[in-house]
């Protein structure tokens, strides 16, 4: 059998977070890397691999034939979730896209809100969106880290239903679970700082929430 690759530095952060035997759905497919990797490494039992373009479906269909996961992963031409039944998967992969993709993708699929299932999510862009939807509608995190990855610094983490909804406060939205004794963590932080900083020069407010950011982690 062909050697299974290596996943990048931005995908193994991913797949750390994916239980032991879970069934997973990897939703904006890339090539099915993550899916057919996890499946033929003994990590997940079965995999979906979903996207709305049929060309990454298409790239990932000779990936599963290379590696010869055809009766682990199979291929899915849908929206979001919107053709994944509930039964189908227990860990669900959200990454490599915006974060106001990823919670109208959260936002139309109501099974998520099932105690048994856990949502990892790699937004590329406004993660304070993704983390504030999640506590609003009863999610919490239970994992976040980093990590780069040529040369760009990026983030995951997990998240499961409780049925607790509450408001977070607005520093926990951009910064969650980070913390400030961890390389990557502060790489991320201080990028965040930055974003915001350029921010405020068209709302001041921004640098408000710039300056609580530095004040409890980066000073």
């Amino acid at each position: 059998m062909r050697p299974l690759f290596t996943l990048n530095n931005r995908l193994s952060l991913c797949a750390e977070m994916v239980r032991k035997g879970a069934k997973i759905a990897d939703i904006g497919t890339d090539h099915a890397y993550l899916p057919v990797w996890l499946v033929r490494a003994g990590f997940a039992s079965f995999a979906l691999a979903c996207d709305i373009k049929a060309e990454p479906l298409m790239q990932g269909e000779l990936t599963i034939k290379k590696y010869h996961a055809e009766d682990l992963v199979e291929t899915r031409l849908c929206d979001g979730l919107n053709a994944v039944n509930p039964e189908e998967a227990d860990d669900i992969i959200i990454a490599g896209m915006g974060g106001e993709t990823i919670v109208h993708i959260l936002s139309d699929a109501n099974w998520l809100k099932d105690k048994s299932k856990n949502l990892i999510l790699q937004p590329m862009s406004k993660h304070e969106l993704v983390i504030n939807y999640l506590y609003k509608n009863g999610f919490e995190l239970k994992e976040h880290k980093c990590t780069t990855c040529d040369g760009k610094i990026y983030t995951a983490f997990l998240a499961s239903y409780t049925g607790n909804t509450k408001t977070p406060d607005e520093v926990f939205t951009y910064t969650g679970l980070l913390k400030n004794d961890d390389e990557n963590d502060l790489r991320f932080l201080n990028s965040t700082v930055n974003h915001l900083e350029k921010k405020s020069n068209a709302n001041p407010h921004f640098g408000e929430i710039a300056d609580k950011i530095k004040a409890r982690f980066l000073l």
